[in-house]
């Protein structure tokens, strides 16, 4: 009886030792995916952190022309095209103008860009940003010259900037002295590569 006992009490103690191993591999890759994750040389994010980064950051709200034109972005939604070396984002656009509300969505526009770390601002910024669809039934469908140039400009001031997700301090800790090299989008996840 007691050889059971300690039998029993054997295995209650591996059976432990193993859920306490799991639970600190669960939490390590936890941590792993907020930060990005840092394999070898390089460090990978997946679509789904650069969302929650843009999460945090919108809606954007920004007045031209001394307040007479208004524009407000809204729910951007960030996807990684299949075979794509591209991210796309897709947001709902709020327009006004003379005073009107833009905090409603109108419309909506897609960009695609390439993305670059910009060691002032610790962050991937969008990079050859190009407009790939607008629709704004407000304005016939279609964009005006003044509103393609309002958006236009917004996308050129964002991209310089703004990031699109920011590197925080424990994850630059990680990085030690290595250097971040070139940023690339690699089989549906962002790559960024490391020098020595």
């Amino acid at each position: 009886m007691s050889s059971r006992s300690s039998l029993n009490d054997s295995r209650n103690v591996w059976r432990g030792l193993a859920v306490a191993a799991l639970a600190l591999v669960l939490a390590a890759c936890s941590t792993l995916n907020g930060l990005g994750a840092l394999l070898g040389n390089e460090v990978r994010f997946t679509p789904m952190q650069l969302q929650a980064s843009l999460d945090r950051n919108f809606p954007k709200h920004y007045d031209k022309l001394g307040g007479l034109v208004s524009l407000t972005l809204l729910n951007p939604r960030l996807t990684i095209p299949q075979g794509s070396n591209r991210l796309r984002v897709d947001f709902d656009l709020g327009l006004g103008a003379l005073g009107s509300d833009s905090s409603r969505p109108a419309g909506h526009f897609a960009l695609t860009s390439a993305l670059r770390y910009d060691p002032g601002t610790r962050g991937l910024h969008l990079q050859d940003p190009r407009i790939e669809q607008v629709d704004v039934p407000t304005l016939g469908g279609a964009m005006t010259g003044s509103s393609r140039a309002l958006l236009n400009s917004w996308l050129g001031e964002y991209s310089r900037e703004e990031p699109i997700y920011r590197f925080d301090n424990s994850l630059l800790d990680k990085l030690g002295s290595r250097r971040i090299g070139t940023t690339a989008i690699e089989s549906g996840t962002v790559v960024v590569h490391l020098d020595q």
